[in-house]
């Protein structure tokens, strides 16, 4: 085993506790950043360039028909084969955090559309699920069991908020851990079923989990409701005939002590065990061998890599399974570094030495991880930890790609969330999307009066089919305040005048007028 540092370029401080990495064809991909994406990277994934010991990111893309996918931290994650003879696999991603500290209870499927040298595409589609759907949780595990030609997926273990009827003033966002119940998600239909099972008595988070055909083994844990991480190993076993699964639990000794730890593989059977916490107060820099065989399962010690001093005496550490027996590996760096979310990197591989180089022509490592963040709560609570399961413009050069959040400006201020008018409520950190088209953003409107400024639709109380048609109508648009301005100032609109049709002229009536003689003459002979 050996240790290597990695230098994070400029954007370390999106590398927090409860990211994830995905590997595609060998090359890895950043998930769950801290905060919310930002526009140099509207997607929140990054490919995660590691050449001459220094990480760049560089921002990958989604296609046009994929759902939009929040910044999730500490979910639980898998891998699945699209079909048994194919190569080509998809990540599945379940709960997690939000930036917004909402819990998530969706799933993701991710899949790699094309990548080149220049830019990379993924397709993400959320799942519809019924049935007894697993409710929203973090910290805990998922994994892919087959049986009989057919594949589930198990959900096991997690936190959650105290439910609304629960919940006081005092602990509104405190968490429990979920019941010990079993999920089988059947992704061909999207049903869940639920399953209680007598061995597992006490709800699990941040534990281990590595499968293997139809079996699923359940290692350490940190039990909230205890405060105790018991040395457990359980034995789940999925059986998926043409009528109900069945699913059953053995509890077996030789477990270990340990939450939070980091798992990789490094064959086909064999699996590597390194990091997390063996109490509240002290990491555990034991590692350990897993190996899976004819139904069973050996634990036992390996030896462990030569620790730096940083490493030893830190009071918290993180990361994540990097693939190919590498995992990638931080400490935090804020009492040494100017600036106080920098955290220190390592890369450590459990293969042998051959096999280690090996590696190194090759591309990138990958990984998959979830955590909790360090401002929740005190150091080595669980809740700062992670568990583990076994179109846009395009870049024109290598360089110009990589992404710098220095380069990004400050939202807060100058972009969405400002303060558009004096009534404007809209916050970065209470803010829900009101209309149907919003997304992790307010919708904003120009206001086309002097130079010009954005103004939120929101604080201007435009119903949705106007917000619809103005952005689709070429007009000008005035916000509350410079509307009144602009009638006043507005020049009255010019009128044309109508053309008047002549007239005819008209006929003069003609009358008999009697002269005297002929009135004489009339009178004469009516009175002869």
């Amino acid at each position: 085993m050996s240790l290597q540092v990695v230098s994070a370029v400029s954007n370390s401080s999106l590398l927090q506790p409860g990211f994830s990495l995905l590997n595609f064809d060998g090359h890895v991909f950043f998930f769950g950043q801290k905060g919310w994406p930002k526009r140099s990277c509207p997607t929140g994934v990054f490919l995660l360039d590691i050449k001459q010991n220094e990480l760049k990111m560089k921002p990958a893309f989604f296609s046009k028909d994929s759902c939009y996918l929040p910044p999730l931290r500490y979910p639980a994650l898998c891998t699945l084969r699209v079909n048994a003879e194919s190569d080509e696999y998809q990540y599945i991603i379940h709960g997690g955090k939000t930036p917004n500290n909402d819990l998530s209870d969706k799933i993701y499927v991710i899949s790699l559309v094309s990548k080149n040298s220049k830019k990379t595409t993924f397709q993400c589609v959320e799942k519809d699920l019924g049935g007894e759907v697993p409710e929203a949780r973090y910290g805990h595990t998922i994994n892919i069991v087959h049986s009989r030609g057919k594949s589930m997926s198990v959900i096991f273990g997690g936190r959650s908020y105290t439910p609304l009827a629960q919940r006081t003033t005092e602990k509104w966002n405190s968490v429990v851990d979920c019941l010990p119940s079993v999920f089988l998600v059947d992704f061909e239909f999207g049903c869940c079923t639920s399953y209680i099972l007598p061995e597992l008595q006490d709800g699990l988070s941040f534990h281990v989990s590595v499968a293997r055909n139809d079996t699923i083994y359940i290692l350490g844990g940190h039990s909230l409701q205890n405060n105790t991480r018991p040395p457990s190993l359980y034995k789940l076993k999925v059986d998926l005939p043409l009528g109900s699964p069945a699913v059953t639990c053995t509890i077996l000794p030789g477990g270990i002590s340990v939450s939070s730890a980091i798992v990789t593989q490094t064959g086909d059977a064999e699996f590597v065990l390194v990091g997390g916490y063996q109490s509240d107060h002290q990491k555990r820099l034991v590692c350990n061998t897993i190996v899976l065989e004819d139904d069973k399962i050996e634990i036992g010690e390996r030896a462990c890599p030569d620790w730096t001093p940083d490493i030893k005496h830190c009071k918290m550490w993180f990361g994540c399974d990097m693939g190919k027996g590498s995992v990638l590996l931080g400490i935090p760096g804020a009492n040494k570094q100017l600036i106080s979310d920098a955290n220190y990197f390592y890369i450590l591989r459990c293969k042998g030495a051959e096999e280690d180089k090996e590696e190194e022509l090759t591309t990138q490592i990958c990984s998959q991880t979830s955590t909790e963040d360090p401002g929740d709560s005190t150091p080595f609570e669980d809740s700062e930890e992670f568990c583990f399961s076994a179109e846009a413009n395009s870049f024109d050069v290598d360089d110009t790609d990589t992404y710098n959040e220095d380069d990004e400006e400050d939202e807060s201020e100058t972009g969405y969330w400002i303060t558009c008018c004096a009534s404007c409520n809209i916050d970065i950190n209470t803010w829900v999307p009101f209309y149907s088209t919003e997304l992790n953003k307010p919708a904003m409107i120009l206001c086309s009066s002097g130079a010009g400024h954005w103004v939120h639709a929101q604080c201007m109380d435009l119903s949705e089919s106007m917000l619809l048609r103005l952005s689709e109508a070429n007009v000008k648009y005035f916000c509350n305040e410079h509307v009144d301005l602009n009638k006043g100032l507005q020049t009255p609109k010019k009128v044309m005048r109508l053309k008047k049709q002549p007239m005819k002229p008209l006929r003069r009536k003609t009358t008999m007028k009697l002269t005297t003689p002929t009135k004489k003459s009339f009178l004469r002979r009516l009175f002869e």
